[in-house]
């Protein structure tokens, strides 16, 4: 039985759609398909995590210093003089007091150390003077100074991480800081990439007269690596109708989505086309961008139900970038992610433009220091969709809306860098 969420989801009615309306279909229609799992802290980077995490303590767990020095009570000290007093102990890292502080003494105190009860200012160690087990300390220093309070990162009961977080350091860091020797995380999402073609032959490979090597079978594999996804490469398929629909019915058995690129146009009679419809579904999605092509969406049969089709453009080009606009959205959600959309920057542009208004485009681009030091976006000479070598030598793209006609240097422009899109 055909899935209603997939095929509600990708069908669409021929006309031209927005990418902006792209994404709001995919974010609230579709849904997670990816089962969960716990696996050790250190081993979830690059992880979604299934779960909201509600912190059970407070970090830091108790008042401490954040420099070396000496621990004091605000209230001993002169405002408008130095004030010196007795050294009464010292507090290290792991090792407290063990009493509170006693008012008309100091206590040296190392980076981290718990601050003693009543204690409640630290001064910087170079900033004191000290002899025979007294210490002089400076006027004007505020009440508070130097002092970790306990709880001022996290408090029991706040949440910390947000079910669909994509897990980067940061996020590792703040779950052993919990002290979670495991996380809940969404499973990796299993996608089966192949190319198709009589031409088409894998690196390392002689090239006859005629052929080519293969270059999105390998460009897909690697951003859906960079996606946390876990890919299985299933070659390249002989261009036979027999030999590309086996393929597929065995790849949608044991994956949770299909997807590649080439061959499946609304005006070609090409077998990877043809072989989906017989299976499912295929719709085209006739998307006002530039590069691309109409994006083919679909379902076909699976072990666990029906399992989307990807089926994006066959110039390089524009094979990466509708992967980042289309293919990567929809990979996100169903992998359990809450955010989609890539974050974007405003930077001047370092050059002139013109449009067709109700199309939105993506200049590739290089940052590039200018005379003053400012960053500004230098677009790449050639835009045609088979020059790769614009990818190589750019930084990210820059983003034209549908309204725009026309850029002009020093204008401000949105630019997603690549490392938000391709990690």
């Amino acid at each position: 039985m055909k899935s209603p969420t997939f095929n509600d989801c990708f069908a669409t009615s021929g006309a031209r759609m927005t990418v902006a309306e792209a994404l709001a279909r995919f974010s609230g229609m579709l849904v997670p398909m990816a089962g969960t799992e716990e696996v050790a802290t250190r081993a979830a980077a690059r992880r979604l995590l299934a779960e909201d995490i509600v912190s059970a303590r407070q970090i830091p767990p108790h008042d401490n210093a954040a420099v070396d020095g000496f621990a004091v009570i605000f209230d001993d000290l002169d405002p408008e003089a130095p004030t010196t007093l007795g050294i009464d102990g010292t507090v290290a890292a792991g090792h407290p007091l063990g009493r509170s502080a006693e008012r008309g003494n100091a206590y040296k105190i190392f980076t981290g150390a718990p601050v003693p009860d009543g204690a409640d200012t630290i001064f910087m160690v170079e900033d004191c003077e000290v002899s025979g087990g007294r210490v002089t300390l400076p006027d004007g220093i505020k009440r508070g100074a130097n002092l970790r309070r306990a709880g001022e990162d996290v408090r029991a009961g706040d949440v910390v991480m947000r079910r669909g977080t994509l897990l980067r350091p940061q996020e590792i860091g703040m779950a052993a800081s919990l002290g979670l020797e495991r996380l809940p995380v969404y499973r990796r999402l299993g996608v089966a990439v192949f190319s198709t073609g009589d031409e088409v032959r894998d690196p390392g490979e002689t090239l006859d007269d005629g052929s080519i090597y293969d270059i999105n079978r390998y460009t897909l594999l690697s951003l859906l690596d960079g996606l946390g996804c876990a890919p299985t490469d299933l070659g390249i398929f002989k261009d036979e109708a027999d030999v590309i629909r086996r393929g597929l019915a065995d790849a949608a058995a044991d994956h949770d989505v299909v997807i590649t690129s080439g061959g499946v146009s609304m005006g070609e009679e090409d077998h990877i086309r043809g072989a989906v419809e017989d299976l499912g579904s295929l719709f085209f999605w006739n998307l006002a961008i530039k590069p691309g092509r109409p994006i083919a969406l679909g379902c076909i049969p699976g072990g666990g139900g029906e399992v989307p089709f990807i089926g994006l453009p066959g110039n390089p080009v524009a094979s990466m970038v509708t992967f980042m606009q289309i293919a990567r959205p929809i990979l996100l959600r169903l992998a359990g992610a809450e955010n989609l959309a890539a974050a974007s920057y405003r930077v001047p542009s370092a050059f002139d433009f013109k449009k067709k208004s109700g199309r939105r485009e993506w200049l590739r681009a290089r940052l590039e220091a200018q005379a003053d030091g400012t960053l500004a976006a230098v677009k790449f000479p050639e835009e045609g969709s088979g020059i790769l070598t614009s990818m190589v030598q750019s930084d990210g793209l820059v983003v034209l809306d549908e309204a725009c006609e026309a850029v002009q240097a020093g204008e401000l422009v949105e630019f997603v860098p690549f490392n938000e899109v391709l990690r």
